[in-house]
Formats: structure tokens, C-alpha cells, sequence
């Protein structure tokens, strides 16, 4: 185990040469980023915000509304793919 204070280099970094404490921060900051974009995308496909059960995709929403979900995100994404 290496302690928080050893050197390291990342050379694609303006200042390549760090401590494993800046990686490590560096590391939690992109991840939780990260999570954050997913976290969007995934309420704009299930409609639940956050953590709130009252908000989340309840079983009031039958295989009807889900098919009629899917097919509209399928319609977004399609541009997209390379494809087309």
C-alpha cells in the first residue's frame, strides 16, 4: 500500500507531477460526475427523481406506457447511431 503522499505522473495533466492524494481526488470527483449524467438519464427514462419511492415508476404505469416509453427513447437515440 503506498501512503497518500507518494509521487506520481500523469503526463496528459497540465502539471503532470502529483501526489496519489490529488489522483485519488481527481478519481472521486470524475466518478461522481460521472454517476451524476447517469443518474439524468436514468430519470428521464423512468420518471423517478432522486430517491423520493413517491416519484419513482409506480405500478400504475402498465407494459402499454413502458412500450410507448421505450419506443420514444428508441426514436431519440437512433439519429445518434453511427447508422443511423
Amino acid at each position: 500500500m503506498l501512503p497518500i503522499d507518494a509521487p506520481g505522473h500523469v503526463p496528459w495533466w497540465p502539471r503532470p507531477d502529483v501526489k496519489l492524494f490529488n489522483i485519488m481526488v481527481h478519481i472521486l470527483s470524475e466518478t461522481s460526475r460521472h454517476a451524476g449524467h447517469a443518474d439524468i438519464l436514468r430519470e428521464q427514462l423512468d420518471g423517478a427523481i432522486g430517491t423520493d419511492p413517491g416519484s419513482a415508476a409506480s405500478p400504475e404505469y402498465g407494459a402499454a406506457y413502458w412500450k410507448d416509453r421505450y419506443a420514444k427513447v428508441e426514436r431519440a437515440a437512433r439519429p445518434a447511431t453511427p447508422t443511423g
